[in-house]
């Protein structure tokens, strides 16, 4: 959000909060996200003042209110890739970047970042990159972060069927940085 605004729209906490907004619904209608209703109508507003001590009382991140930056999480084993990325992705790009070695440490680091993107390697040892997919799909809190499938082995056959089963992308490597940009950039326009 470029200005501060003082009153939010459901839409807007959601994007902030990277939940669906449905979710922010619920908090508002449970009583513990204080509002207002428009009157007339069923659309709800929460002043921001009474986002943030929501937030704070949950422990949501408040970055995500402040920085307005596009938070991406690089899960790979390859300490190369992950290095070139997130100095490429911080520096370039200006996104808010955290990084992984396993699919167990990327489950958690879902939780605590809310990442818009997830740039996800296919062949991790520890954990299948599908399963960690479906569950990303499966909480609610991560409706609308967009998984990005990585490999340098697989078929284009193979990469095509990525899409059907539920990635909202996928990156063959070796790629150039651009590529990766234009990639999180696709997925997150879907998003704002």
């Amino acid at each position: 959000m470029p200005r501060q605004k003082d009153i939010l729209t459901t839409g807007e906490v959601a994007k902030i909060c990277n939940v669906a907004p449905r979710t922010v619904s619920k908090w508002f209608d449970s009583g513990q996200l204080r509002g207002y209703r428009i009157p007339g109508s069923k659309d709800r507003r929460i002043p921001l003042n009474s986002l943030i001590r929501f937030m704070k009382a949950h422990s949501i991140p408040l970055d995500g209110l402040q920085s307005g930056k596009t938070r991406v999480l690089i899960v790979d084993e390859e300490s190369e890739i992950i290095n070139v990325l997130h100095k490429v992705l911080t520096e370039q790009a200006n996104y808010e970047v955290k990084t992984t070695h396993s699919g167990f440490s990327a489950g958690i680091e879902c939780e605590k970042f809310r990442p818009h993107v997830i740039l996800l390697d296919m062949h991790l040892t520890d954990i299948n990159a599908t399963e960690l997919l479906k569950q990303v799909r499966d909480n609610a809190d991560l409706q609308l972060t967009k998984v990005i499938a990585m490999s340098g082995k697989l078929t284009d056959g193979q990469a095509n069927q990525l899409t059907q089963t539920g990635f909202d992308g996928y990156l063959k490597k070796p790629f150039h940085v651009r590529q990766v940009i234009e990639s999180i950039e696709d997925s997150t326009a879907l998003v704002y």
